[in-house]
């Protein structure tokens, strides 16, 4: 698959083999075994259920699927971005990215102030998904956590996991098929 730098072009992207196999004809395809999954939420839900961070009760479950799909309504909009907008609509993104944030912002202050995380006192797929597009967002705009200091230390509190760090430092990040930086 062609790359330039760690990103796979869009060319590239459209005409990959593997997408003529996926259910809906989109990637992320996602392999446990001989089990195979496409979506990426169903990815996430299938991998917390496995891992046991997709909640601790019913109530807290749904909790962390109504993160998870807000989370999903900002990766959404980032999408639309990257894909369809970046050289036009840069500047007017990154003037109401604070209205997408303050949202978490106010989810972590409203669960031990923000020292824990979205849902409840364990990790959850959610994190890791939030964790995830806020760091899309600050390849494009370094300085988007600036005003929203749980959602800065939030994002030191994940990425302090040690397996987490190992992997964000990891060659394999480094060459995951992204979006490429601007």
């Amino acid at each position: 698959m062609e790359r330039r730098g760690g990103a796979i072009s869009r060319l590239a992207y459209r005409k990959c083999e593997l997408k003529k196999q996926a259910v809906f004809g989109q990637l992320p395809q996602f392999k446990d075994g001989d089990f195979v999954l496409y979506q990426s939420n169903t990815i996430l839900r299938y991998l917390g259920r496995k891992y046991g961070i997709s909640g601790g009760n019913n109530q807290e479950s749904a909790l962390i699927d109504m993160m998870n799909d807000g989370v999903d309504d900002l990766r959404t909009k980032y999408i639309r971005l990257v894909l369809l907008e970046l050289e036009t609509g840069k500047e007017k993104y990154e003037k109401e990215l604070p209205n997408n944030l303050s949202t978490f912002e106010r989810i972590l202050s409203q669960n031990s102030n923000g020292s824990k995380f979205v849902v409840g006192d364990k990790i959850s797929y959610a994190d890791y998904n939030l964790l995830d597009i806020l760091h899309c967002h600050l390849d494009l705009f370094p300085g988007c956590l600036s005003a929203f200091p749980l959602l800065k230390a939030y994002n030191q509190h994940i990425i302090s996991r040690p397996k987490l760090m190992k992997y964000l430092k990891s060659e394999g990040r480094a060459k995951r098929p992204v979006f490429p930086k601007k």
